[in-house]
């Protein structure tokens, strides 16, 4: 044999690329498996595609399959595929003198980041045997020349040689790796089992793993040997059974239980990829296994959508959307993990950040391309253009995944209880989109206090002189519901939506309006109401008579508020706290004084609430306070009433307080007052 043997030297960038990765230490090791195995796969594609145009090349061997045998004895794991195999001339071109472009840019990124894991997406995934193996052998055989075995342990050469040892593969490869002796957990049935499922469970063709088992047989006793059993036995104590049913059991053949190895060869990825069949041809329990196998989730999903873009792009994929939210749904740091990519039936990675939105993270499901390159590094996808094509395409389904669960009310409930935010999340981050998603918002209101209502719906139910549609921000639905700012529009009869979700502060912002209408929140000031002529004069009369009030309010109250107003607004209370048109309302303004890492400053002081305090003209304290302020402008009840007035607004609208025990020490002085006590009487006796 070792007059046929021939040494080569590698190509310089194979040799420094080998160095490195028999050298360094990597954690995901195991993609070794799915690198052999997708160029398996080429090679059956090339025999194939040779096929359509030439039958006879399948001469050698019509059957197309890999098969992966761990020879545990001699350390050895085997992969075999019956593709086109390669001739000497590829042996030696396409295994070591001819470095692949991507060989630089391969060890450029490994030496940066320690993952080899992506080591096949630079066309050098061959070299991967390496991190598991301390030799490789590749024994090829090419319909066009003889069989040759190929040979190195990862120094500066490589043998090539005529094969005259080994049994005739017919047409293919076989790759041979001795393993590393602290590696040999890759000669464990199930680690392969494993690793095949993650990585390569959909490969077009069969995948066979051949290996021992130990399995237990009934063999007859021989006489021989059942003579010395007797022999053996006949110094024990001897217990006779007794036969109830009299049979003669000597007409049964004696028989003794023995371990023995037995060859079992069992395909792998029997689940064959769903995707690329008919959705026609697909049962309902077929996608639900699908999704269980994928996902491990243990209820069948809510809804399916199964479709093919074809034309200048070509991907298929199986769009899930779940029945419940996982309870890590917006965890920061979550992996995430829920649209699988594969390129051609190869499964490449599950966290493409690129692949689809943040907002529809929920979204379970395959993407299979016949345009993506398999040469992805994160830096190619980023910039990929098919990638964002199909990121479009992704969020146009799910859209309409959604809106086939709205025609089935219950669905669309569970579905609205579990994804609300992702949802209001989507209004506020995809302006292609915001309309449509609009459409699937549900908020209790005014008049729909029993079941949630849709924008839509509320447009059908808005009188005819309502120009917009109102809306109301807070900490729960009781809180809202309380609020002084519905007095007037539950008199005029004008719907207003609660809106009590954090997120609802956010998507409202960008939802400017729906169906024309534009949407205006009850807190701000500047809403204004279709009165008559009389009720107008009516009122800029009060604005009038009140404005010394104001301007003595405005006093007392410095800095507190901007200015002092006579609002139309109110039917009940006395006072109320608007905030200003474009700054936060009260309850933005909470939900930000609530972030853990808020800035104190900047941002903040510039966005937070510009305050208005709101004067309801005829109410009773309004009016008495007016002819306090007329009788002794500097009479300190007034500023006590005042104070307490703003402060008791400041609640009722949302806000908290600045001096919680400066309004207690007031509620202290109203209830001595009550009492007809004067300071002293209220101090509290020293004990003797």
């Amino acid at each position: 044999m070792s007059g046929n043997t021939e040494t080569f030297n590698f190509q310089a960038e194979i040799s420094q690329l080998m160095s490195l990765i028999v050298n360094a230490v990597y954690q995901n090791k195991e993609i070794f498996l799915r690198e052999l195995i997708s160029n398996a796969s080429d090679a059956l594609d090339k025999i194939r595609y040779q096929s359509l145009t030439d039958p006879s090349v399948l001469d050698s061997g019509k059957d197309l399959k890999i098969t992966i045998v761990p020879d545990v004895a001699n350390k050895v794991l085997i992969i075999r595929d019956t593709g086109i195999g390669m001739t000497k001339a590829d042996l030696i071109n396409n295994l070591g003198t001819i470095a692949k472009s991507g060989t630089k840019a391969f060890m450029e990124m490994v030496q940066e980041t320690k993952d080899a894991s992506m080591i096949g997406q630079f066309g050098v995934g061959f070299y991967s045997a390496y991190l598991v193996a301390d030799e490789v052998e590749v024994i090829s055989k090419h319909n066009d020349d003889e069989q040759y075995i190929w040979r190195s342990s990862a120094g500066q050469n490589f043998t090539v040689t005529r094969d005259t040892v080994n049994e005739p593969l017919g047409r293919g490869s076989e790759i041979r790796l001795h393993l590393k002796d602290d590696l040999l957990e890759f000669l464990e049935e199930r680690r392969i089992k494993d690793i095949v499922k993650k990585h390569s469970e959909f490969i077009s063709y069969p995948i066979h793993l051949v290996y021992q088992k130990e399995v237990e047989k009934e063999v007859p006793i021989e006489e021989t040997e059942e003579a010395v059993d007797e022999e053996k036995d006949e110094n024990k104590a001897k217990i006779e059974e007794v036969d109830d049913e009299g049979e003669d059991k000597e007409d049964k053949p004696k028989t003794k239980k023995v371990k023995e190895n037995e060859t079992v060869d069992e395909e792998l990825n029997q689940t064959k990829p769903i995707w690329t069949r008919n959705p026609d041809s697909i049962q309902k329990d077929e996608y639900n296994a699908f999704y269980k196998s994928l996902t491990n989730d243990w209820e069948d999903p809510l809804a399916v959508k199964h479709f093919s873009v074809e034309g200048q792009l070509e991907f298929r994929s199986i769009l899930f959307t779940p029945h419940r939210a996982p309870f890590d749904l917006f965890e920061g740091k979550k992996k995430r993990n829920n649209i699988k990519l594969y390129v051609r039936r190869v499964f490449i990675m599950d966290d493409c950040e690129e692949l689809i939105p943040e907002w529809l993270n929920f979204v379970k499901g395959i993407v299979d391309s016949e345009d993506l390159p398999l040469n992805l590094s994160r830096e190619v996808l980023q910039q990929n253009k098919i990638l964002k094509v199909i990121r479009k395409n992704l969020v146009k389904k799910c859209v309409d995944m959604f809106t086939e669960i709205a025609e089935d009310k219950d669905n669309f409930n569970k579905f609205y209880e579990a994804f609300s935010k992702n949802i209001k999340l989507g209004i506020h981050e995809d302006a292609q989109n915001r309309g449509k998603l609009s459409e699937f918002l549900r908020y209790y209101s005014t008049k729909s206090t029993d079941e949630p209502t849709s924008l839509k719906d509320y447009v059908t139910r808005m009188p005819e002189k309502q120009k917009f549609i109102y809306y109301i921000t807070g900490q729960s639905r009781q809180a809202v519901e309380s609020s002084p700012f519905l007095e007037v529009l539950k008199r005029k009869g004008y719907e207003v939506l609660y809106m009590v979700d954090p997120i609802d502060e956010y998507a409202v912002q960008q939802l400017k309006d729906f169906e024309g209408k534009e949407l205006k929140s009850i807190t701000k000031e500047g809403l204004e109401f279709e009165d008559d002529e009389d009720e107008k004069k009516k009122f800029d009369e009060q604005k009038k008579e009140l404005e010394p009030l104001c301007a003595t309010m405005k006093e007392i109250l410095g800095d507190k508020v901007e200015k002092v107003v006579v609002t139309d607004m109110l039917s009940e209370s006395p006072c109320v706290i608007l905030t200003g048109q474009f700054g936060w309302s009260a309850n933005m303004e909470r939900i930000m004084q609530s972030q853990a890492l808020r800035d104190s400053g900047g941002m903040s002081s510039y966005m937070a609430s510009k305050r208005t305090l709101g004067l309801h003209p005829t109410h009773p304290i309004i009016r008495a306070l007016k002819a306090k302020v007329a009788a002794d402008k500097n009479d300190k009840t007034v500023r006590d009433l005042s104070n307490l007035l703003y402060e008791a607004a400041l609640l009722a609208s949302g806000f908290t307080l600045d001096d919680p025990s400066q309004f207690s020490s007031r509620i202290n002085r109203m209830v001595m007052l009550g009492l007809s006590l004067d300071d002293e009487e209220a101090a509290p006796a020293e004990s003797d």
